[in-house]
């Protein structure tokens, strides 16, 4: 029972937070206009400093990790094709069967991973948790934009979608962010005072804000009409998609990361990081990514809802479990 009170006493906060972003925008305190200001703020200047920084202390072999890569992306793969493939065969149109393999696939890594398992398990897991983020960034999220112009014609098949999503990649201030704290902390570069210091100020805002606005985010998606009229998709659907998510991927990790551990390639600790990137909820910028690529918004922001909302019990099960 202690154990358990300590696991909350990490946790409950930071689902707190999301809690009450999710409040704030559904009884109109906080005005739904206001959400994309919220989350323009955490992505172009909280969290890139707040990856600035950790990327500058992580060290390098941590971040580029090609065993910890190869190991993400396989199994990312393998939530991607069983989540699509079981889709498909259910008569969803592409764009719905990749969008629910992504939201399936791509944890809330960037906004809610760093800070939560820095919190549960120290320094040394920040590592692992952004060499995921790298890929699912660059790889996953590329390869499910693609899935979800399979067949189109012309300008906007898979080809031209892969393209806009690298586009987008160079474009992410994250990836750019963890990429240039590292190269700093290889040289040994120190910023200048007074910008080392702004930029401690906006990391130190990056998490309780990200947390803030994820449930703000989620609120928006449930109140916005257009999320609306996309159709209730089967409660079947959403329900496999979650268990997808909160179930499947952690539990693909962990068998894929024990036999790594086993053959020495990978150790313990590491494995238990990446079993909780995998544990955290569906990353909310998916909804954006289904509302541009011609997929059922409303479908996928159901997803990012219920497994956020569900994540707080099973992510502190499996944190309780890997201890």
């Amino acid at each position: 029972m202690q154990a358990l009170v300590g696991i909350l006493a990490v946790t409950f906060p930071f689902f707190a937070l999301v809690l009450c972003g999710y409040l704030a925008a559904r009884s109109r305190l906080l005005p739904l206009d206001a959400v994309a200001g919220l989350n323009m703020f955490v992505l172009y200047f909280a969290l890139p400093c707040m990856l600035f920084r950790f990327g500058g202390t992580t060290p390098a072999a941590q971040l580029f990790h090609p065993v910890i890569a190869l190991l993400w992306l396989a199994v990312a793969a393998t939530v991607v094709a069983a989540t699509a493939g079981w889709a498909r065969r259910h008569g969803a149109r592409w764009p719905d069967a990749a969008m629910g393999a992504l939201v399936a696939a791509f944890p809330n890594s960037g906004f809610m991973g760093v800070p939560l398992i820095l919190a549960l398990l120290g320094p040394g897991a920040v590592g692992p948790v952004m060499a995921t983020l790298l890929v699912d960034l660059a790889v996953t999220t590329s390869l499910c934009i693609g899935l979800s112009q399979w067949g189109a014609a012309g300008e906007h098949g898979p080809a031209k979608a892969v393209a806009s999503a690298l586009r987008g990649v160079l474009r992410n201030p994250m990836p750019w962010s963890i990429l240039l704290g590292a190269l700093s902390g290889i040289w040994g570069l120190t910023p200048w005072a007074p910008l080392g210091k702004t930029v401690q100020l906006l990391a130190d805002a990056a998490s309780p804000v990200a947390l803030f606005t994820i449930g703000a985010v989620l609120a928006r998606s449930r109140m916005r009409p257009a999320a609306a009229a996309d159709g209730a998709a089967p409660p079947r659907d959403v329900a496999v998609l979650v268990a997808a998510k909160l179930l499947l991927h952690p539990l693909l990790v962990w068998g894929m990361g024990l036999l790594a551990v086993r053959a020495g390639a990978l150790t313990a600790p590491a494995l238990a990081s990446l079993v909780l990137v995998a544990a955290l909820p569906a990353a909310s910028n998916v909804s954006l990514l289904a509302e541009r690529f011609g997929a059922d918004n409303g479908r996928v922001a159901r997803v990012i809802l219920w497994s956020t909302a569900l994540a707080f019990f099973s992510f502190s099960a499996a944190v309780a479990w890997l201890r």
